[in-house]
């Protein structure tokens, strides 16, 4: 039997009062910054935050750097560093950690599991098998310059319809099946991945894949930014207009029927939406795991299970998080830079770990 998200224990709900909505927002707003910042200006070469800030400033203000200005001591060095290399990895990492985050979110109540992630379920290795098709045989050539995306997009849909098909037992989701499900697929579809990035033919190309099947944002550039930025505005406000949809689906599907709501309906413009953000993050950054299922849970205990709190949080603090850990993954083991998802992995691991723990324990008898 499945459980809504934030629905461990009634008497959690009514021991936990909500945050305020703006005191979260506006928080949240600072540490993204403060984040930025730190991972702008710290890296194997550290620069000065007023450099930062200098450089910045001529870029939005001052119509670019130029070379003979001589401004502050911003050599074309620091321009590189600051505008070129880490602000729009900085930017990228924001864009996918919301992204990813709200993605969770979305899933979580779509199938009414706090345990469900794009990660877990499969869906992100759905959208490294569209991706990586391109890339190795050029699939999708017909989208242009969006081939990657949109063979991601169609192997996220594919992952997602495939996962929640199987989850279904006599018309009814269940919870284990779900899971199971999802990490079967999952596995089958990164050994797919593996078999397309070994057999390409091309070394490059192999090791490169690599790289970016663990999750990768290095040498992001700025023309990277533009549609995931675009996918995810669009996406999350179509999200916040269906907010009390959403709401309805954690009371099932019977309960969401009284209210009148057409749960068929909504779950496959859902899956499409899903599918659409995960597929645009990873083609951007590959597969990071573990986003959309550590983001969410946390957003929950601070403003509660209303999916008008829950998606602009959870948006905010995936950004953050996603800074933060990148940040982690170019500094902690300089000058060498480790995936991004190697990172989330060790964090998202004995998380999942301390959730199903929480989960039994919170039961009766003490068993799922």
């Amino acid at each position: 039997m499945s459980h809504a998200p934030g629905c461990d224990g009634q008497h959690d709900r009514q021991r936990r009062k909500p945050w305020s909505l703006a005191l979260c927002l506006l928080l949240l707003l600072a540490l993204l910054l403060a984040s930025g910042l730190a991972a702008i200006t710290w890296g194997s070469a550290s620069l000065h935050a007023s450099t930062v800030w200098s450089v910045v400033s001529q870029q939005l203000l001052g119509g670019g750097w130029q070379a003979d200005a001589g401004q502050g001591g911003i050599s074309q060095q620091h321009y590189q560093i600051v505008w070129m290399v880490r602000m729009p990895r900085v930017l990228l990492a924001a864009l996918v950690g919301a992204g990813l985050a709200v993605v969770g979110v979305v899933m979580q109540a779509m199938v009414r599991n706090p345990l469900a992630d794009p990660y877990m379920l499969g869906v992100s290795s759905g959208a490294s098998v569209g991706a990586v098709s391109v890339l190795a045989y050029g699939s999708f050539a017909m989208a242009g310059i969006y081939a990657i995306t949109a063979g991601a997009f169609i192997g996220a849909l594919l992952a997602t319809a495939l996962v929640y098909a199987l989850a279904q037992q006599q018309g009814r989701l269940h919870a284990t099946r779900l899971i199971l499900s999802g990490v079967a697929i999952g596995y089958m579809l990164m050994g797919i991945t593996s078999l397309i990035t070994l057999t390409a033919g091309q070394r490059e190309l192999a090791n490169a894949l690599l790289t970016w099947t663990l999750g990768s944002l290095a040498a992001t550039q700025w023309s990277a930014l533009g549609l995931p930025a675009a996918v995810l505005g669009l996406g999350l406000l179509w999200l916040l207009l269906c907010a009390r949809q959403l709401n309805a689906l954690l009371v099932g599907d019977e309960g969401a029927a009284t209210l009148g709501l057409n749960t068929a309906s909504l779950r496959l413009q859902l899956f499409v939406v899903v599918s659409l953000l995960t597929g645009t993050m990873v083609a951007v950054s590959g597969a990071i795991g573990f986003v959309g299922l550590v983001i969410p849970h946390i957003t929950r205990m601070l403003v509660g299970s209303d999916h008008r709190r829950v998606l602009p949080v959870s948006a905010l603090m995936g950004a953050s998080f996603l800074v933060l850990v990148d940040l982690a993954a170019r500094t902690w083991f300089s000058p060498s830079e480790l995936p991004v998802g190697v990172i989330t992995s060790l964090i998202g691991g004995p998380f999942f770990i301390w959730m199903l723990w929480r989960r039994t324990t919170a039961m009766p008898g003490g068993s799922a």
